[in-house]
């Protein structure tokens, strides 16, 4: 069984993810507030998701040039400098195109921090990359439920939502002072070469838990240089779907928990931070599962808890029952993403940093269209009966999961085919 090892680099990496958290989960309930504030409908104010899908395009182009000449550790902290700059804008504008702009520049930045954070640690950690990827997640979610609440705390006490802003800043900024006090460094470039065969695909395609596992060739080792293989595309659109389970969650369920679990407006929003904590909790328990169990069988777990969550939150009509739904449904996402990028990563191979980048399309494309279509069926018929599109979203992100686990068997060497299928 692989082991994780935290050194300082790694907490550093978890940190920074975390920033990018507390502005994303954070993000979700300011919506329901922007439209009450610009006077618009659901389907314009899901426009600022079309802003963090135009930024994540921006930001998957950009990490890849960015990493090659400044280096991957560096790029990181630009991200997190843009991250601040974006945040500072959004809290001291009011237009609907300057906010939108603003979350833009944000996404652009905050895809540089993920697609940086995702590389380093698939580097540095091998054959645990998964459930180091797991954990920081769970660190992107631990400070994601702080911002719900801040945001909540705020409105509740009259001073709206715009002071969790000036929290995101001050928080990039003291992990900016930690990281010169202790001084921690990111690695600029890729490990040698002897270190770069570290197999992290391995675990993609093993059989069993028991002592006997058995493995195929490592996937890293035999990745065409520059090209991305079958199984890295199928991962790509797997992650737009659970992109667009995610974000349609961040975006629309206060808006629900308000008209149909009949909570307050902060209520709401504080609330939010019940898929954030399942999240969490699940991407804590989750990277130890990561280093048992293999990701694709996880990973169809996971989407059933998520959608068995979805079925108690949206027929739940009291707020306490549909709390819990959600909280049920943050245990199942916690493992969508964070296991579906760390097969990515592992299957391209020499092409990490390319995977990366094309990576932050697929959030890009899963925030642009799922949240503005979500608000234009909302204005017709209702936030909560248009919620009915994210089962959808679960099943296909299911199917998608088992062609992914098609797909890895076929790239095993012949020989290995057979105890792969038997396995399944």
């Amino acid at each position: 069984m692989p082991r994780l090892t935290r050194d300082r680099t790694t907490w550093l990496t978890y940190a920074q993810l975390g920033m990018w958290g507390f502005f994303l989960y954070g993000f979700g309930p300011v919506v329901p507030l922007l439209r009450d504030e610009q006077g618009t409908s659901a389907a314009v104010a899901g426009l600022h998701s079309t802003g963090i899908a135009i930024g994540a395009l921006a930001g998957g182009a950009l990490f890849a040039p960015a990493a090659r000449r400044l280096g991957r550790g560096p790029a990181i902290w630009l991200g997190l400098a843009g991250v601040a700059a974006g945040v500072t804008a959004l809290g001291l504008l009011h237009p609907l195109p300057a906010t939108i702009a603003a979350v833009a520049v944000i996404a652009t930045f905050g895809m540089m921090v993920i697609s940086g954070v995702s590389v380093v640690l698939t580097a540095h950690h091998g054959p645990a990359a998964p459930a180091a990827l797991t954990e920081a997640n769970a660190a992107c979610a631990g400070m994601g439920i702080l911002a719900p609440l801040v945001i909540g705390a705020t409105v509740d006490a009259g001073l709206g939502w715009r002071p969790v802003m000036a929290v995101e800043v001050g928080l990039i900024t003291l992990v900016a002072l930690a990281a010169v006090t202790f001084r921690v460094r990111l690695p600029k470039t890729a490990p040698a070469p002897a270190a770069a065969a570290a197999p992290p695909a391995r675990r993609i395609l093993e059989t069993s838990r028991s002592s006997r596992t058995e493995t195929v060739q490592d996937l890293r080792q035999r990745a065409v240089p520059g090209r991305l293989p079958p199984a890295y595309w199928i991962a790509w659109v797997l992650m737009s779907v659970t992109g667009s389970i995610e974000v349609c969650l961040s975006l629309w369920t206060a808006d629900v928990l308000r008209t149909h679990a009949g909570l307050s407006a902060g209520g709401a929003s504080a609330a939010v931070a019940a898929i954030v904590c399942g999240m969490f909790v699940g991407r804590l328990a989750g990277g130890r599962l990561a280093l048992r169990w293999p990701p694709v069988p996880l990973l169809v777990a996971a989407l059933t808890v998520s959608l068995a969550g979805f079925a108690l939150f949206w027929s739940a009509p009291i707020g306490w029952l549909a709390v819990t739904g959600l909280v049920v449904l943050g245990l199942g996402n916690a493992l969508h993403y964070p296991l579906a990028i760390s097969i990515a990563l592992a299957v391209a191979g020499p092409a990490a940093d390319k995977a990366a980048g094309w990576a932050s399309y697929s959030m890009g494309v899963g925030f642009g269209i799922a949240p503005v279509a979500l608000g234009w069926v909302a204005d017709g018929v209702g936030p909560h009966l248009a919620f009915l599109l994210l089962p959808g979203f679960i099943a296909a992100a299911m199917l998608l999961a088992v062609r992914l686990g098609r797909a890895l068997r076929l790239s095993a060497p012949t020989e290995d085919r057979a105890p792969v299928g038997a396995a399944a």
